[in-house]
């Protein structure tokens, strides 16, 4: 996918970019390949593949969610970022707060904020499963996201203590998502959460299947989740 696909399939659903928000992508884009070489932030690295990858296939969230608003989000295991940063800089009165358990990602995260000249980010280093027990961020975001980190059986546990009563847990997913949602439905309801729609679509050029999980969060969840690190994933509530 090169800039101008890149741009006009986005313009297409309704999402313009200024020459400011094109540039922030190229910044991330060229920052992302720079430490890259030094630590293991993806396995793509080819332009088009991470315009089509990582930045188009983050926001599509914004497809079948509305990200205008000024909402909180938090985002689960970014990793490099995604989808929360692509999704920031087309919408940029968005409030995101990504916590990941590898204090060498959260460095380059803060690195490229300061490169995107980012406003209202948050990085904090820490495992979901203890981040989530923390009254402070315990129920507190409009908005979880998370993109392709572990099963949804899992993941749930992981994204939906920390989603306010009335907020929503997006959950990206490939061709798995079905399959992920049967096993997963038990910890879902479990978890204080419904759910809402799911939507199915290929990724452009690749053809990929690609599935969004909108997750409602109608009850508390029980203060025993998230259990400690390392448990719902040897043990998923099912």
């Amino acid at each position: 996918m090169n800039t101008e696909q890149f741009i006009d399939m986005l313009s297409a659903k309704g999402i313009s970019l200024s020459p400011q928000q094109l540039q922030q992508y190229e910044t991330y884009y060229s920052t992302l390949v720079e430490w890259n070489e030094k630590m293991n932030l993806t396995a793509i690295t080819d332009k088009p593949e991470v315009y089509l990858k990582h930045f188009y296939d983050s926001i599509t969230a914004a497809f079948y969610f509305d990200f205008k608003q000024p909402i909180h989000i938090c985002d689960v295991g970014a990793g490099a970022g995604f989808p929360s940063l692509p999704i920031k800089i087309a919408f940029p009165e968005l409030h995101v707060t990504i916590v990941d358990s590898l204090n060498k990602r959260i460095g380059f995260l803060e690195h490229l904020s300061k490169q995107l000249g980012l406003k209202n980010v948050q990085f904090v280093h820490d495992r979901a499963e203890t981040f989530g027990q923390k009254k402070e961020h315990r129920e507190a975001y409009d908005v979880v996201t998370a993109r392709a980190v572990a099963r949804l059986s899992v993941l749930s546990e992981l994204c939906l203590p920390l989603v306010k009563v009335g907020g929503t847990f997006v959950a990206m997913k490939g061709a798995s998502a079905k399959e992920e949602l049967d096993a997963g439905k038990k910890a879902i309801a479990v978890l204080g959460g419904k759910l809402d729609q799911s939507y199915s679509f290929t990724l452009p050029q690749e053809e990929s299947e690609r599935n969004i999980l909108i997750i409602k969060k109608e009850k508390s969840t029980p203060k025993k989740y998230p259990r400690k690190p390392g448990t719902p994933n040897k043990t998923p509530i099912e």
